[in-house]
């Protein structure tokens, strides 16, 4: 074979060597755009969902939650309290309870005898704050449906007793039992005259449920560090170690003296 032959043959094969890299380069490049394609696409699909998402999520809370209609008699900033006992007493106990807070049926064992005494005798009067800190804490919706059908009961005339049904009957903290209205509905037969159809309708429609969201957020501003939280003419004296029942009859007292 003639050098000229040779030389035409390598040639050949390094132009044909420089074309399949050329060839290559361009796959490779193809490929890297249809991966990056399908990650932006992936990318902006997840977006959308995740907006979606979250839209959705602000639409439920704001259905759940619904107009804000306070209970009947309801009193204070936004009338966010449930009053009991006359306005004409000089002392006021302030309460923020939660009816799935072990710590707060603690409060009402042992203080409930002395609030009534108190609130009968026209000496204090008691402000009820419903929370829903456990319903945020243990997930479910118990705080918020019981706190509802107390303020049903409230519209009824029968807070009080109502109130103290739900606190002596409290379910485990972890057992959501009080998220079924139908069970909230089968303790208002323990309060003679509650068990009717305007209450029922109340409980099952969550009428107050946005009052009771509002009542909460009042909490949350509020920066207090958990329920109970008992204000004595707006002392905190639930962190006073030293309180007892029998302190604070005598703070009432006092008072009234005064």
């Amino acid at each position: 074979m003639s050098e000229n032959n040779r030389e035409g043959k390598r040639t050949a094969r390094e132009k044909l060597a420089v074309e399949r890299e050329k060839q290559k380069s361009a796959d490779r490049r193809r490929r890297a755009l249809i991966v990056g394609g399908a990650v932006v696409a992936v990318l902006g699909l997840a977006a959308v969902i995740g907006v979606v998402a979250a839209n959705a999520g602000k639409d439920d809370d704001s259905e759940a939650s619904g107009p804000v209609v306070a209970p009947s008699g309801a009193q204070g900033k936004d009338g966010l309290a449930i009053p009991v006992g006359k306005d004409s007493a000089k002392s006021t106990l302030t309460v923020w309870e939660d009816f799935r807070c072990p710590a707060c049926k603690s409060f009402e064992t042992a203080y409930r005898p002395v609030i009534h005494e108190l609130t009968e005798a026209g000496r204090l009067k008691t402000e009820y704050h419903l929370v829903t800190l456990i319903d945020g804490n243990m997930g479910g919706t118990g705080s918020r449906n019981a706190a509802n059908a107390a303020a049903c009961a409230q519209d009824a005339g029968k807070f009080p007793a109502y109130h103290d049904v739900l606190f002596d009957n409290q379910p485990p903290e972890v057992d959501d039992a009080y998220a079924d209205n139908a069970k909230l509905i089968e303790l208002a037969g323990k309060v003679d005259g509650l068990d009717t159809p305007a209450f029922r309708a109340c409980v099952e429609d969550g009428k107050h449920n946005g009052w009771v969201a509002k009542s909460h957020q009042a909490f949350d501003k509020g920066d207090f560090s958990g329920t109970p939280t008992v204000l004595f003419d707006g002392k905190n004296i639930y962190q006073d170690r030293t309180m007892t029942p029998a302190k604070l009859k005598q703070m009432v007292q006092e008072a009234n003296q005064g």
